[in-house]
């Protein structure tokens, strides 16, 4: 029992160390930048399409924190133009949701979009988000800057999504 204590802990000790038994090599990490498409410039006809999404999060409330999540679609346009739907959950309230509004896209391929979401025809909030493409214009990845209500109260949001272009074949 010692032994393989003292073997498993070696083991351990070596990994956290970078050490390798076989080749006494430091063992190489790699890690993961999202960078946004190198030596492409975008353009908003260049992202134009229908895209489908997903987002996750959390809403910071006076009361607490609530999860919430959505998936949904979106069509971006050569003028700009952002038009969807959205289903989501926010703390376990779900709701069908329309949303409209405008995209400015940087060369570098990072954009902002502000959003106006609704649910049967009433304004129920308006987001900001900082976009970045890459995957050749057929990704984005996204982070939430802002969520205002209808009143003009902010609240707090930490909401990350990423979406991905819809297949040509599928025009809906």
């Amino acid at each position: 029992m010692k032994r393989i204590l003292a073997i498993t802990t070696l083991t351990v000790l070596l990994v956290l160390t970078g050490t390798s038994i076989v080749s006494k090599r430091p063992v190489k990490h790699a890690s993961a930048t999202v960078h946004a498409d190198e030596g492409t410039t975008c353009s908003l006809a260049t992202v134009a399409g229908k895209y489908g999404f997903t987002l996750a999060g959390t809403l910071l409330l006076p009361t607490g924190p609530v999860p919430g999540g959505a998936v949904g679609r979106v069509t971006l346009d050569a003028e700009g133009n952002v038009a969807g739907t959205e289903a989501r959950n926010v703390g376990g309230g779900f709701a069908n949701e329309t949303f409209t509004g405008t995209q400015t896209l940087s060369p570098n391929c990072t954009a902002t979009s502000t959003l106006k979401f609704f649910e049967s025809g009433q304004l129920v909030r308006t987001s900001v988000i900082t976009l970045v493409w890459d995957d050749n214009f057929n990704e984005f990845r996204f982070v939430q800057q802002s969520l205002m209500l209808p009143d003009g109260t902010n609240v707090p949001v930490v909401v990350t999504g990423e979406g991905r272009k819809v297949s040509p074949n599928n025009n809906n």
